[in-house]
């Protein structure tokens, strides 16, 4: 950029929702910039490459009900490819390992009649929370005072149960039961159609893999835009003038009608918007990320399946867990994806080798022997990334929903808001990012031609 440049509508951050807000608006004619901090697009999806193979390290599944990310990856002509779920699944609880088949694991009659008991709970009450304004929900005080943990307290008694719970609230939002909000965690199950679905593979939120990887589609949505997109260019300063608003990086100045800031809200909080924004400040501060490091291993063949197993392992006391079946199409080599999340991510985060041995020695402990001779291993410390902070996304604490929850789209002033946490559908997910992107392109259209 130049000392100071111009441009109708300055998009920050070149995620998914970034770019689909560039793209959509320069559609509509409109001069759009879009500034990265990172050196690649895609936020927090990102690729490595595992025994000569381009994966994710980031973001990578099409749940069933994805149909904007469906759409991209037809229009990048890329084939969508099913989760491998053929063979049994293993539950490690109560230190020990157990096979099983289909959705019912093999815990306690008591444990199962209490899990199914609070999945109808948790249906029933997700249903009384506005997809576009939980904070409005019947009783959404009390609901946001409460956490998970302390309503799981209630409802589930059982060892067994309350593992089981544990293990799917981790996986989900790389966070306990005591860090979220009753009324955040209903507004989530909501938005994604319930916790069934965000835990399922086949019929739900882990159903598809991007042939190619997810993070190709960020790549290609990028190329699409050309000299718009500037890497490298950290955003410090967002300033707004009675006309205008100046963004500040260490490039220079550039000046727009409109700023559309397409940051998870921790992040957009780092940025100076020389005004006080109380709402989105106490967003930041109390919208934390959640916690994970994804890892991949690869072998040379997918042994566990010879074995009449799937690859899909959880553990109520392992560190890494879950694990799925990551292998190519043609089986050509073996891969196992897992993720150490929550507080587990924490505790490893830091120690790339002792957490390498853990993987193995836990893939070991589930696969057998054969999972101590990898071929190749590939990793993503989200919490260690400097640009994100954690994954997969921004986690409603007790109390902030109903208390500043209305700040998430509400512009303020010029400045305007995208994001998979702004996402009343599918919020969390790469389909959520798509779909803040065309409701704040709507919205910019619209508050430019007025």
């Amino acid at each position: 950029m130049s000392a100071e440049s111009h441009c109708d509508v300055a998009v920050i951050g070149a995620g998914f929702a970034g770019l689909r807000t560039a793209l959509r608006l320069r559609e509509a004619g409109l001069l759009v910039r879009v500034l990265e901090a990172r050196d690649r697009v895609g936020g927090r999806s990102a690729a490595a490459t595992l025994n000569g193979r381009t994966i994710d390290v980031g973001g990578q599944w099409v749940g069933v009900g994805h149909e904007r990310l469906r759409a991209l990856a037809e229009s990048c002509d890329t084939s969508l490819v099913p989760q491998y779920t053929a063979g049994s699944k293993l539950l490690e609880l109560g230190g020990r390992m157990r096979r099983y088949d289909g959705l019912i694991p093999p815990a306690s009659v008591t444990a199962l009649v209490e899990m199914q008991s609070a999945l109808w709970r948790l249906r029933a009450l997700q249903r009384r929370v506005p997809p576009d304004a939980p904070w409005d929900a019947h009783g959404a005080d009390a609901l946001d005072r409460l956490s998970v943990d302390a309503w799981q307290a209630r409802w589930l008694r059982s060892r067994g149960a309350r593992a089981l719970f544990d293990i799917g609230v981790r996986a989900v939002f790389c966070g306990t039961p005591r860090q979220l909000s009753m009324l955040g965690f209903l507004h989530y199950l909501r938005a994604n159609r319930d916790f069934d679905a965000l835990l399922s593979t086949t019929d739900g939120a882990q159903a598809w893999t991007v042939d190619g990887g997810m993070h190709a589609l960020a790549v290609r949505m990028g190329a699409a835009l050309g000299d718009a997109l500037q890497l490298d260019t950290p955003v410090r300063q967002i300033e707004q003038q009675a006309d205008s608003v100046v963004v500040h990086t260490p490039r220079g100045a550039l000046r727009a009608s409109r700023v559309v800031v397409a940051m998870a809200p921790p992040a957009a909080g780092r940025i100076d918007y020389a005004v006080t924004l109380p709402a989105r400040e106490q967003l930041a501060q109390r919208m934390p990320m959640g916690s994970v490091i994804k890892v991949l291993v690869a072998y040379a063949k997918p042994f566990w399946r010879a074995n009449g197993l799937s690859g899909e392992f959880v553990g109520d006391a392992a560190a890494f867990s879950p694990v799925f079946d990551a292998s190519p199409a043609d089986a050509s080599h073996g891969a196992l994806i897992g993720f150490f999340d929550g507080p587990e991510a924490v505790h490893w985060s830091g120690d790339a080798q002792a957490r390498r041995r853990e993987v193995i020695a836990t893939l070991v402990r589930a696969f057998g022997p054969e999972a101590a001779e990898p071929l190749d291993y590939a990793e993503k410390d989200w919490i260690a990334d400097p640009w994100s902070r954690g994954c997969y996304t921004g986690l409603w604490t007790p109390g902030t929903l109903t208390e500043v929850g209305s700040a998430l789209r509400a512009p303020c002033g010029r400045v305007h808001w995208a994001g998979t946490e702004t996402a009343t559908e599918w919020c969390g997910y790469i389909e959520g990012a798509l779909a803040s992107g065309d409701r704040v392109a709507d919205e910019l259209r619209h508050a430019m031609a007025s």
